[in-house]
């Protein structure tokens, strides 16, 4: 099943990599006609404040949840191989770690954990909640077994 990654529709393909963000309109153009059309597809990632729109051709929903600690230490890692050993922008990447840490506070003020709970409350697609802490074999089976809407 063919799978798209939100990111790849927010930010402009750049180098280095999401410094620059595409206009919000095209953002959906794009995905409609890159993927939406298709039977089947799978999106990763956080379509809030802009993507609703798609969203709302979705079946369900899997929302992944994570330690704070074990999250950041696995964006970090990401961003490692991204990068391939190539020189990077400290400032940049100091900025996103403190962006990223805020999201499972619940007084900050941005996309956080407190704000996916409260879009994911007002989605009419059923949802399935997992630890992705959990190892990938037994995440998978969880999925391929849910029946949404039972």
């Amino acid at each position: 099943m063919p799978h798209a990654d939100a990111d790849d529709y927010f930010w402009l393909p750049t180098n280095p990599p999401y410094v620059e963000k595409r206009p919000g309109s095209d953002r959906v153009r794009l995905m409609r006609e890159v993927f939406v059309p298709r039977e089947a597809w799978v999106l990763s990632g956080s379509m809030l404040g802009w993507g609703e729109e798609v969203v709302e051709e979705c079946d369900a929903i899997i929302f992944l949840t994570l330690d704070p600690v074990e999250r950041l230490r696995r964006l970090e890692s990401r961003e490692v191989l991204r990068r391939g050993g190539e020189a990077f922008d400290e400032d940049a990447w100091s900025a996103f770690v403190e962006w990223a840490r805020g999201y499972d506070d619940p007084s900050f003020d941005g996309r956080s954990r407190v704000v996916h709970e409260k879009w994911l409350a007002d989605r009419s697609q059923p949802v399935l909640r997992l630890d992705s802490a959990t190892n990938l074999k037994a995440l998978v089976a969880e999925v391929l077994h849910w029946e949404p809407g039972r």
